[in-house]
């Protein structure tokens, strides 16, 4: 198989191992993602893993950091494949990419086929980062492992069409939620000992449990002093990994940066990938994302917002209109949209509910700091209630990050109150409820989660309220109650 000079020299730059070259130089510290690739090439029980989460969130480094290790470990450099699916455009004028690059690969560098090395013992790993740039991709992975016995790390940034390919990819697939920076590992970066993520990367079991939780909360106040400098470093500059690596740069600059980089990359070039891409307008998809930023944590139906971009653009948007452009930011994993969880209600009851990536997004594109710190609402007291609101988003954004968790919220229907957010395990659903006001009242706060317990249908054994630093035992022994700071840890 021939393939252009120029994109060969493309991809031999991608793999230097194969000239015994160095890798690029990597960060000294580690995102817990590194590990759990390892764990999942490890046990092997799908032969490609999927790991999605928006841009700039580490996934390619990641991704060589577990290359760093194989070669590390002793595998031959010629056994590792890595390709950079959306920074090579001659890719694309390739008919059936990713089949014909492998055919390359299997003649040109490891001088065998896939099957034959693995019948060698010799293990091969191919790495193909932002695969969903690539048409058919799924379809040419499925060929791929269904012929070859070979191990496949693919990354992407689009939920919708990494979940496209779920359909003919079932069972050779393994999928990895990455999402910015958790509070563990902002921890590692600032050299605090606040221990590994709580929740262990083996299902949601744990998580329907009753000492699970009060087991976080004993662990966040035996490491209170560590846990607090984590949450003030991600109350000040988020959870990208930029914010994080470069201490000493300006909050302007990372602003800018987050802007460009993010927000801007999907609004001009995720927003016109395929052909209906061509039709979207980038001028309403920056008010869309405006007003999730302004709606933060909150569930605004469409209507509202058509209303609103119609006054802002004095165009004619309806509510359709507004659900697809959602759908959209869901897709390229800016935000998160946690339903409503009763689908019988109409939709101009309730919307989903708005959950941003990160925050930072929210304070670069909208200029407007919040802080969620104790300190820093005790200096800016006014701002308390649209901290709530960001406190909402960062929990909601933290839990749909948890593969295979169901996440919904509860509207408001009377007599009952509305739930912030109802986690569904099996049979059991737990209702949660986030409390960011710097007093908690037991009986007044936890209205809604003994009103959602109470109710013997729903099958909640307890319920969760999160605060900003209450932590005490509350009346109701079925409540825990911890705060922001400790919830975090879970990751």
């Amino acid at each position: 198989m021939s393939l252009s000079p120029n994109l060969v020299r493309d991809l031999r730059r991608l793999n230097p191992w194969w000239e015994d070259l160095p890798l690029p130089v990597l960060p000294e510290t580690r995102r817990n993602l590194v590990e759990t690739i390892h764990r999942r090439l490890k046990h092997n029980l799908a032969p490609i893993v999927v790991v999605r989460g928006p841009r700039q969130i580490g996934k390619t480094t990641a991704q060589l950091h577990v290359i760093q290790d194989l070669l590390t470990r002793g595998v031959d450099p010629r056994c590792i494949f890595r390709v950079q699916c959306d920074d090579l455009p001659s890719l694309m004028q390739l008919e059936e990419p990713i089949l014909r690059l492998v055919d390359w690969y299997e003649e040109s560098v490891l001088g065998q086929t896939l099957n034959q090395a693995a019948h060698g013992g010799q293990p091969t790993f191919l790495f193909f980062d932002e695969v969903q740039n690539l048409a058919d991709w799924a379809e040419q992975l499925k060929s791929l492992v269904d012929a070859s016995t070979t191990q496949i790390v693919v990354t992407g940034s689009s939920a919708l069409r990494i979940e496209r390919g779920r359909d003919s990819l079932a069972g050779r697939i393994n999928t990895i939620e990455a999402g910015v920076l958790s509070l563990t590992e902002i921890g590692r970066f600032h050299g605090l000992e606040v221990g590994p993520p709580f929740l262990p990367d083996n299902g949601l079991e744990p998580i329907g449990k009753v000492e699970f939780w009060r087991q976080l909360s004993g662990h966040g106040e035996a490491v209170r002093s560590a846990r607090d400098a984590a949450f003030a470093a991600f109350s000040e500059r988020g959870g990208y990994p930029l914010g994080h690596k470069v201490m000493d740069a300006p909050w302007e600059f990372l602003a800018d940066q987050l802007n460009e980089t993010v927000i801007r990359r999907v609004i001009q070039h995720d927003l016109r990938i395929g052909d209906r891409g061509r039709k979207r307008d980038a001028v309403l998809l920056e008010e869309v994302f405006r007003l999730c930023c302004r709606y933060v944590g909150q569930t605004p139906s469409s209507t509202l917002l058509a209303r609103e971009c119609q006054a802002a653009l004095n165009a004619n948007i309806g509510p359709q209109r507004i659900d697809h452009y959602l759908r959209f930011l869901a897709d390229t994993l800016l935000l998160r949209l946690a339903r409503p969880l009763e689908i019988r209600l109409k939709k101009s009851r309730s919307g989903s509910k708005i959950c941003l990536a990160d925050h930072a997004l929210r304070a670069s594109w909208l200029q407007e700091v919040v802080p969620l710190t104790v300190e820093g609402l005790e200096r800016e007291p006014h701002l308390t209630t649209l901290a709530g609101h960001i406190a909402e988003s960062v929990v909601g954004t933290a839990l749909c990050g948890i593969g295979g968790l169901d996440v919904a919220h509860l509207p408001e229907r009377k007599p009952s109150p509305e739930v912030d957010f109802i986690l569904t395990v099996g049979t059991i659903r737990i209702p949660l409820e986030v409390k960011y006001q710097s007093r908690i009242d037991p009986i007044r706060d936890t209205a809604g989660l003994r009103s959602y317990l109470d109710v013997a249908v729903n099958n909640a054994p307890f319920g969760l309220l999160i605060t900003r630093q209450f932590d005490e035992r509350l009346p109701d022994k079925r409540i825990i109650a911890m705060p922001l700071s400790t919830f975090m840890l879970i990751k």
